[in-house]
């Protein structure tokens, strides 16, 4: 994270690990939550309920942001200070919405499927008919996906053969872009590498002492897909084909890649 300094440093090496409630600083996100640092200090400025605020923080100072929900309240002082310089020392585990999206690397998502070309017609559908709002939600969302590097855009000179069709799903006023997989996977060779049972990993965590959860961001679309099958994983909506370049929701084998991709690594 970005810090400096707008004043002469104040060493100190036996200061503690110091916190701020509720603030803001520079451009960290979330705006609300408790910001930690460690080791020397230096004073600084930060932004506590819209007023900037003096603070002792290192120079060039990691800062971690964290809604005060998500950390458990039967924690201690030495406990909290503790976990703030574990996710200092991963900081490179963590992203921002500035930041490109991650990609696992040597573990490709491979397609295969059980017929030959020609293809039948099933695996060549035309876009769904959809009303005004649904194609202004499936725009809004294609285009997330394609400044996210999940997509491309198929060119007007490639070959296509195979297109799955997309569903908006609206739900209290928000919606969902769903690619209607079946006939794709029902010609797709299954793989069955096996998925854990949850009661055994339950059985694993029996005996620790400090639980808690993490969930990648996009995590699935973190995995990257092989070239070769790319162009089985072409959607066609109103305004074009794309073709995923990371790996979707819903194909028939991510969820026995993604375990195994896990497994792995």
């Amino acid at each position: 994270m970005e810090s400096y300094s707008h004043f002469p440093q104040l060493s100190n090496s036996q200061l503690d690990l110091s916190k701020f409630q509720d603030a803001q600083l520079m451009k960290i996100k979330p705006n609300r939550g408790k910001g930690y640092t460690s080791g020397n200090s230096c004073t600084t400025e930060v932004v506590i309920d819209n007023k900037p605020t003096k603070l002792s923080l290192d120079p060039g100072a990691f800062c971690c942001c964290v809604d005060e929900a998500e950390i458990s309240l039967h924690l201690s002082n030495k406990q909290e200070n503790e976990l703030s310089s574990l996710l200092y020392n991963h900081t490179e585990a963590f992203t921002s919405d500035k930041e490109p999206l991650g990609a696992t690397i040597g573990h490709d998502v491979d397609i295969t499927l059980n017929i030959d070309r020609p293809y039948p017609p099933l695996l060549r559908r035309p876009a769904y008919p959809a009303s005004p709002k649904s194609r202004e939600a499936l725009e809004i969302h294609i285009t997330e996906l394609l400044d996210l590097g999940v997509i491309r855009k198929v060119g007007h000179n490639e070959e296509v053969e195979i297109t799955t069709p997309v569903i908006v799903a609206w739900h209290n006023g928000k919606y969902r872009m769903v690619w209607d997989l079946r006939a794709l996977n029902t010609y797709t060779v299954p793989d069955k590498y096996p998925i854990p049972k949850i009661q055994i990993a339950l059985t694993q965590i029996s005996q620790a002492v400090y639980i808690t959860t993490m969930d990648a961001l996009e995590g699935f679309h973190q995995n990257v897909v092989s070239p070769r099958a790319w162009k089985y994983l072409r959607i066609i909506v109103h305004c074009g084909v794309h073709e995923f370049l990371r790996m979707p929701f819903g194909i028939k084998n991510a969820p026995s890649h993604f375990q195994k991709m896990m497994n792995e690594i």
